[in-house]
């Protein structure tokens, strides 16, 4: 999710491009506490590790600015992050601004915050480009930034960034329809898409990935139609795409969020003849798919915990400590979570980085 917009995993991360399992930040980015369970909202907080990084250190005050809690999964991001940093609350002083949509108002924001000495940043800005300058503000003024998933325009503005992967949630939406309709035997699949906001370089990345898997395997896009990110016109782009096409084997879904207003017009439709792929990894998404009782079959993590792990990344930053898992003894520049797909086989295993849409 590069630059907006407000609705759009934690099981890995690729890190300078190479994979490292979940094992290692939860061993490197650690709490002052036993394990807990998961946070309010999909945050699967970061556990206690055995090295010297699970122990209290230096006391840390961590800004946070996000947009506002307006949709499932940014709800989720700012709930995620205010649990992982009550999780530290031995050594961390969250100060967190009242998310907004209005990117002037966040500016001013974060520019409280630099004024305020907070130790390190944590920004997830409601337009990257147009942020850009506060970030690049903050690290001038000696304060670390972790960008969180849309990403500035320039490295300078950011000590770190942490997000998701688009090209390979679209991937692996792509490979697991692919793999469906192979064992089903359909030598010729029409397989639907209902994008995100078609203007935004995260929907480009997203269905350039789809049919870049889709076409390996011998498949195209069929049929397919962008919607917002919202509830309504997630259903009314699939209302228009099902009377377009009478006929569908798969459809993906870029976003769980929107993904109600999908499932709405399906049933409106009573269409039952096709499989559908979310995206994102919401709670009653997952929980129609462990149920096995409706289209819906599997769904690609964009998950919010991304939130809970920048927390945790921030306080290594404000103590000057590494990953312990890492040779390294900086944390990475960059870490990309991994878009793992949840079936109804392994739902369970991710339940804790659902979130509520």
């Amino acid at each position: 999710m590069t630059d907006l917009p407000s609705s759009l995993a934690r099981r890995g991360f690729l890190i300078g491009g190479a994979a490292v399992g979940a094992g290692a930040l939860l061993s490197a980015c650690t709490s002052n506490e036993p394990p807990a369970a998961q946070s309010p909202n999909g945050g699967a907080n970061v556990a206690a590790g055995q090295g010297t990084n699970a122990q209290p250190g230096k006391m840390v005050t961590i800004g946070f600015s996000a947009p506002a809690a307006d949709h499932g999964w940014i709800a989720a991001i700012t709930k995620n992050a205010k649990a992982q940093a009550d999780k530290f609350k031995s050594d961390v002083t969250l100060k967190a601004t009242e998310g907004t949509n209005d990117s002037s108002q966040q500016i001013a924001q974060v520019e409280t915050l630099i004024n305020q000495k907070v130790d390190v940043l944590v920004i997830l800005p409601m337009d990257g480009k147009q942020l850009t300058s506060v970030g690049q503000a903050a690290m001038d003024a000696g304060i670390p930034v972790i960008n969180l998933d849309r990403i500035f325009d320039t490295p300078l503005a950011y000590r770190t960034w942490i997000g998701g992967d688009n090209y390979r949630m679209g991937v692996n939406a792509g490979n697991y329809i692919a793999a469906e309709m192979k064992k089903k035997g359909i030598a010729s699949p029409v397989i639907g898409e209902i994008a995100g906001i078609d203007s935004l370089p995260l929907t480009q990345e997203r269905s350039r990935g789809f049919k870049d898997a889709l076409a390996k395997a011998g498949f195209r896009v069929g049929p397919r139609q962008a919607a917002e990110f919202t509830v309504e016109t997630g259903e009314r782009a699939t209302a228009n795409l099902l009377q377009a096409a009478p006929k569908l084997d798969a459809l993906w879904n870029h976003d769980d969020d929107q993904g109600i207003g999908v499932m709405a017009a399906i049933s409106a439709a009573n269409r039952k003849e096709f499989i559908m792929v979310g995206g994102a990894g919401s709670k009653n998404m997952i929980d129609k798919i462990k149920a096995d009782t409706d289209v819906i079959k599997a769904t690609v993590l964009y998950s919010p915990s991304m939130s809970s792990s920048a927390i945790a990344l921030a306080r290594l930053l404000g103590q000057t400590k590494g990953m312990g898992d890492l040779a390294e003894h900086e944390i990475p520049a960059s870490i990309t979570t991994y878009s793992a797909v949840v079936t109804k086989e392994n739902a369970d295993q991710y339940a804790d980085v659902a979130f509520d849409s």
